[in-house]
């Protein structure tokens, strides 16, 4: 017989020739249990012919552990072995082990290998949680069975399931805590994410140490489930396995997650395809996307009801129930039924167990029994159900509960219950948002929102957002909001327009529940506007009195304001937590406070605001310590668009920097922490010329700073006073070196006439990569026709302002004012512009086919 070295070339042959033929086998039928069946059993003929050619004595064992050992393989997953010892080894069998571990490497398997006797084992079980759970699945693969046998009754004498419990809900609880909490994230890892196949894992594991059964028909036949919950964990583990194995064998290596560049690839693997064109067709992927994520609501559910069987039967407690109501006890602190057919007798109490458990602080969950019974009764909810008029007071009065409320919508969500009470929510579970700035699918970002309301009532997160604290504490009937942001999203994927689709919805939701005339009508107009209020923030132009007087005629009074405000500050926080900044929270509130003051009764008046901002900046001056007319130089070289799209704090900023400078010859760059708590703010101040505000750009875009907000303004005698915000990861650390550099490098720069550099050839994010945005250029003359407004959006990217900047400096367009806008992966912003070329149709044609070009991914 050959040994283990001359062996080892010809086994990593056969390894390569039988993947191939079991993942030809799968590409055929499609059955993932017969390929993890077969490549194990092929490992395993492998390793028992090595462990043969290495002679090693026969009192020795090698022991497949983890998912190897729980006899199945994925194509590219690692192989845990352990090489069991009756004791410790003398240096001849070191020499041999080490010859065959080396030759295990050699084979081209992902080993990995652990050397311990029986005592060792039991030893390193009691230390780490890992090595506990590889041990339950311990399994021979060849050698001294009896020392196995012998191990595993030292391992279960020792096993304590109470202890195992506790230790695989807190490993859970941490990894779900990395995923964010949620299955529904837009590239979700289909082993480790919560309802993964690590959750269905993890109860086997605790039946498993508990000695309650080893597969999900043991535990039926225990009664610790029911068959039907059994077929059902059984198909949605066949399902997870199955994505899996793709992803393996797409990507050609150990890969669980379904990131974007893979998912209409998968897809496409199961027969999916496109649907569709345009904005209202679907990718294969939503179809893949949508398919899992049910799957996962549906292991999330019995995931929460097996483990609470579990922990109900490691822990007895002599039962201390006290009645609720006919219905239901507190029982242990947890809320129970009086009887397994509560919710087929009495429907209504579906939505009662909710509202009882806001109602009912000291209550910390539902027993397993109700959960259990809940799951089987959630077809009760139909429309008959819908229509009764105790099951919509129900459902008001959890909205209307003052607490549980963010509790109460995701457990709904979670069980079913939601989405059968509002068929059109039950539409939106699961479906993705590919529009660059959502992470979470629609009907969790909904909830995200409802969340996000909710907190402005709560005194614990006031810290946060103070000013929407302040707000809803003085905001009578704050559930509306929750209504309007339950409905405001409602109508995604429909095709059309969601607002306008979403105010059907809320309408028949608030006529059907018996909602006034007025509350229906904010309902609606919050569905219908929550949009409204981020786009005139960000881009339009607030210093404007016709699009302040515009947006007050919109929302006619501070009530529809304030809940507008209210519902839009927490849809753009739930929709990333990249998305929202200080900056964007700065425009809304000034928006707000503008809009309060015409609503009161204040004329949208230019000369009103800009000497109400002359007058503050006047006050921060004194307090400098400048003398009384130190302004007035400056001041009458700047008009009113300048007062008008500056802060009063700006204005005495820029002004105690520049007084004395009015004619400087060498530029003026001044940097400081913005304000708003975010960023930096830069003002340039230096004598005109072409190519100034691209030179700037340039400078960001080599610093890689991102530039949240650009203010131009040129001087009546011709000297350019800009103003950026710029922010980037390391400010919060080092913001007074970075003040000092950006200060004397952009300064060089601007006196520098070498030429401009080209613009960064910046990656692309990898969602952008995969859900690329065609790109708009959109010019049109201004209301006054003074001036061109250029719109544009893109996908995202480092440099992309300056590129922007590049192509106006080619063609000779004068900037005025920027709005820049940035949506997660997307950018749209508003540039007034001028120039001879602008008036010419042709050279226009030319200026924005460029434009196009340096926007396209």
């Amino acid at each position: 017989m050959p040994d283990c070295a001359s062996l080892t070339s010809t086994l990593r042959e056969q390894i390569k020739a039988d993947r191939k033929a079991v993942i030809a086998a799968f590409e055929q039928d499609g059955k993932p249990e017969k390929l993890l069946r077969h490549l194990r059993q092929n490992v395993d003929a492998v390793l028992q012919q090595l462990w043969q050619a290495c002679a090693l004595p026969p009192e020795l064992a090698l022991v497949g552990v983890g998912g190897y050992g729980r006899g199945e393989l994925f194509p590219y997953s690692d192989v845990d072995l352990l090489i069991l010892l009756p004791a410790p080894p003398d240096a001849a069998l070191t020499e041999k082990l080490e010859a065959l571990v080396q030759s295990l490497w050699d084979l081209g398997l992902d080993i990995g290998h652990s050397i311990r006797t029986p005592q060792e084992c039991i030893t390193e079980a009691a230390a780490d949680i890992t090595v506990q759970t590889s041990l339950l699945e311990a399994r021979l693969v060849c050698g001294n069975a009896a020392l196995l046998q012998a191990m595993q009754q030292l391992f279960y004498a020792a096993l304590n399931p109470q202890a195992f419990y506790q230790a695989k809900m807190m490993e859970m609880r941490q990894r779900h805590q990395k995923y964010e909490d949620t299955a529904f994230s837009l590239e979700p890892n289909c082993k480790e994410s919560p309802g993964g196949l690590r959750d269905l894992q993890v109860i086997l594991w605790v039946a498993k140490a508990a000695g309650l059964g080893h597969s999900w028909r043991e535990l039926a036949q225990r009664g610790l489930i029911t068959y039907v919950e059994a077929r059902q964990l059984m198909e949605k583990e066949r399902a997870f396995k199955d994505i899996r194995v793709r992803l393996h064998i797409h990507c050609k290596r150990r890969e669980d997650r379904l990131v974007f560049d893979v998912q209409t690839a998968i897809a496409k693997t199961f027969g999916l395809q496109d649907s569709g064109e345009g904005m209202q067709g679907r990718r294969a992927s939503e179809f893949l996307m949508q398919r899992y994520y049910w799957a996962a609501r549906v292991v999330t559910q019995l995931n929460a009801i097996m483990l609470q069987s579990l922990q109900s039967l490691l822990f007895p407690q002599a039962a201390n129930t006290i009645a609720i109501n006919a219905r239901f006890n507190d029982n242990n602190g947890v809320i129970d039924i009086t009887h397994e057919d509560v919710f087929q007798l009495h429907p209504s109490a579906l939505l009662e167990v909710f509202l009882l458990l806001s109602q009912h602080p000291e209550l910390k969950g539902m027993s397993a029994r109700t959960l259990r019974a809940m799951w089987h009764a959630r077809h009760k909810i139909d429309h008959e159900f819908r229509q009764d008029a105790a099951n919509k007071q129900l459902f008001l009065q959890i909205l209307q509960a003052p607490r549980g409320i963010t509790h109460a919508m995701r457990r709904m969500n979670q069980f079913g219950i939601l989405g059968r009470y509002l068929p059109s929510f039950r539409h939106i579970i699961g479906q993705m948002q590919h529009d660059l700035f959502h992470v979470y699918t629609v009907d969790q970002h909904i909830l995200m929102v409802v969340r996000n309301v909710r907190r402005f009532t709560m005194t614990e997160h006031a810290h946060e957002y103070p000013f929407c604290s302040q707000l809803m504490a003085n905001f009578p009937q704050a559930w509306l909001i929750y209504v309007g942001a339950l409905f405001h999203d409602i109508a995604k994927g429909r095709g059309g327009d969601h607002s306008k689709l979403g105010m059907a919805d809320a309408e028949q939701f608030c006529r059907e529940h018996g909602l006034s005339d007025a509350d229906t009508g904010l309902v609606v107009f919050l569905v219908e506007h929550h949009l409204t209020m981020s786009q005139v923030a960000q881009k339009r132009d607030l210093s404007d009195p016709d699009v302040i007087a515009n947006f007050a005629a919109i929302v006619k009074d501070e009530r529809h304001l304030t809940a507008l405000y209210l519902l839009t500050v927490a849809d753009i926080r739930g929709t990333s937590p990249k998305v929202w900044n200080a900056w964007k929270g700065k425009l809304l509130e000034d928006l707000y406070r503008i809009t309060l003051r015409v609503l009161g009764g204040e004329q949208p008046s230019t000369d009103h605001e800009l000497k109400n901002r002359q007058e503050e900046a006047l006050k921060t001056l004194r307090l400098y310590g400048l003398p009384a007319h130190a302004h007035d130089a400056l001041w009458k070289q700047l008009d009113v668009a300048y007062f008008l799209r500056h802060d009063a704090s700006d204005i005495a900023w820029q002004t105690r920097t520049l007084y004395d400078k009015l004619d400087s010859e060498a530029p003026v760059v001044k940097c400081r922490l913005a304000p708003i708590g975010e960023g930096l703010q830069v003002a340039v101040y230096a004598q005109d010329k072409q190519d100034l505000f691209a030179r700037i750009c340039s400078y960001f875009d080599r610093k890689n700073f991102s530039i949240l907000d650009a203010k131009i303004h040129t001087t009546r005698h011709g000297y350019a006073l800009d103003t950026f915000l710029v922010t980037e990861q390391t400010f919060a650390n080092s913001y007074r070196d970075i003040i000092t550099l950006i200060e004397h490098e952009l300064c060089e720069l601007i006196q520098s006439d070498a030429p401009l550099p080209a613009p960064t050839k910046a990656r692309l994010s990898r969602l952008s990569r995969n859900f690329p945005i065609t790109p708009a250029v959109y010019l049109r003359p201004d209301e006054r026709g003074q001036y061109w407004l250029l719109s544009i959006s893109a996908n995202d990217r480092t440099g992309l302002l300056y590129s922007i900047a590049n192509v106006m400096n080619k063609y000779k367009v004068n900037l005025h004012t920027a709005k820049v806008m940035t949506l997660g992966e997307r950018v749209e912003d508003v540039f007034l512009i001028d120039g001879v070329i602008l008036n010419n149709s042709r050279n226009q044609m030319q200026f924005e086919t460029e434009l196009l070009s340096v926007l396209k991914v």
